[in-house]
């Protein structure tokens, strides 16, 4: 894998004030969660936060979702709970990001002699 390049995998669900994201490390892991859910969700859930986009969808900036905000769409505040619904209720979208490229230092391109 080159420098950088990395896949990200995300539940996306479409509340009616917000949208909400949840990040997925594992995605068989969490494919076989949607028909057993005795699969315990540590098993493939990257970070139990819930985070928000401020309705850009599933770009935009993320930042982490308030108990207020989750009471207020998914009746309780439990984050446990709402990570459930959002893995059951959301679309799986898979993002892979491009390696970088270019020089490594371009201060010491001066520092070459020809």
């Amino acid at each position: 894998m080159a420098r950088g390049e990395a896949t990200q995998n995300k539940v996306h669900f479409k509340g009616s004030n917000d949208d909400f994201i949840v990040f997925v490390d594992d995605v068989e892991a969490f494919k076989s969660w949607q028909s057993d859910s005795s699969i315990p969700l540590a098993h493939f859930v990257s970070s139990f936060k819930v985070f928000l986009t401020h309705k850009q969808g599933t770009q935009g900036q993320l930042d982490a979702a308030p108990k207020s905000t989750l009471a207020s769409e998914f009746d309780t505040e439990n984050e446990e709970e709402v990570i459930k619904k959002i893995l059951k209720e959301g679309t799986l979208q898979t993002v892979e990001m491009a390696s970088r490229q270019g020089s490594t230092n371009d201060s010491m391109n001066s520092m070459r002699t020809k």
